[in-house]
Order: structure tokens, then sequence, then C-alpha cells
């Protein structure tokens, strides 16, 4: 039997129940709320719907509760926050709602998924995003092709990408900090 190891984990406790629902909650508030202000900024600044286009903050919550809490959480955030903002606010619009659903549950489960893994942080956000990215196009590629939607084009998988890329360097450079501040505060409570 062999010593290595292909994939090194770091031992977290298991959230309980109790925590990891308290977790989805806030997610799924979160995913309802901050693409909401950004809504909010954009139309007082005539930019529209662009900026939550452009900074992608639903994403964050879902990355971060997936990262902080576990698989179930992220999965089940990015699954229903998008849900949740299209019948609270109509927003993201009925012909996309699909494929943020399929891509925020992708990002929200492999984010947790990685949880345990020992990467930096920066390299489990690009995998996620990748991941997420990879999936959103794949669903893209069948609903056109497979099934004919012609609501949604192929060229949204490039549109989304590139109109995303200040959302996805803000997520390189906020979520790193955000875990490294929750886990130095868990382990000053802890006395780690």
């Amino acid at each position: 039997m062999s010593n290595t190891t292909i994939i090194r984990t770091i031992e977290k406790p298991r959230l309980s129940v109790k925590v990891q629902t308290i977790a989805t909650i806030l997610a799924i508030a979160g995913a309802v709320a901050v693409p909401q202000l950004f809504h909010l900024l954009g139309a007082v600044s005539g930019l529209g719907t662009a900026l939550g286009e452009t900074f992608l903050p639903m994403h964050l919550p879902i990355i971060l509760v997936g990262l902080l809490a576990g698989p179930y959480a992220g999965a089940i955030s990015g699954l229903l926050g998008p849900l949740m903002s299209f019948t609270l606010s109509g927003m993201p619009s009925a012909a996309m709602l699909p494929f943020m659903m399929i891509e925020l549950c992708v990002y929200g489960l492999s984010a947790g998924l990685l949880r345990n893994v020992k990467i930096p942080t920066i390299g489990k956000v690009l995998a996620i995003q990748v991941a997420g990215r990879v999936i959103r196009a794949a669903a893209i590629l069948i609903a056109v092709y497979a099934f004919g939607n012609d609501s949604i084009k192929v060229a949204a998988i490039w549109n989304s990408i590139s109109a995303g890329i200040f959302g996805l360097v803000l997520q390189w450079a906020l979520l790193p900090l955000i875990i490294y501040r929750v886990e130095n505060i868990k382990n000053k409570n802890t006395g780690d």
C-alpha cells in the first residue's frame, strides 16, 4: 500500500445540519440582496443591469457558502438563489434562469467539495470558476443544439465570460480575503 496521496486534505470540523441550514438561508438571501444593490447602483448611474453582469454579485455568496459550509449548503444555495431572485425581482431573466441555476449549483457544489482540499483559496476559486463556466457552456450548447432552444444564443457563452471578467477578478480578490479572515476568527475563538 502506498503512502502517497493525490489530493491533500485538511480536517475541518463537520458542521451541524442547523449551521448548514442557516448558512444556506443566508447565502440565498445574499444571492438575492447583493445583486439588487448592484442593479440599484446601475439604475442610478444609468447603466441598467450592466453592473450585475459585470461584477457577478450573485456568485459571491454561493461560492463563499460552499467553501465555508460544504457541498450541500453550496449546491442548494446555488439552485435556490437565482430562483428566489427571479421570483422576487424578475432577475435573472426567464431565459437565463435555468442556466444560472445550473451554473451556481455547480459553483456551490464544487466549492463545497474543495472545502477540505489543501490548496490555496485562490486555486480553489479558479477551479470553481472553470467548473461552473464549463457546465454552463455545456448546458447552453445542449439547450440550443439538442433541444432547439432559440431564446438563448451560443454567443451567450463568450458574452458571459467577457462581460463578467471584472466579477471573476473580484472573486479572486475578495473570496481568499474573506476565507482567511473567517478562519482567523475561528482559530482565535477555538484557541488553535
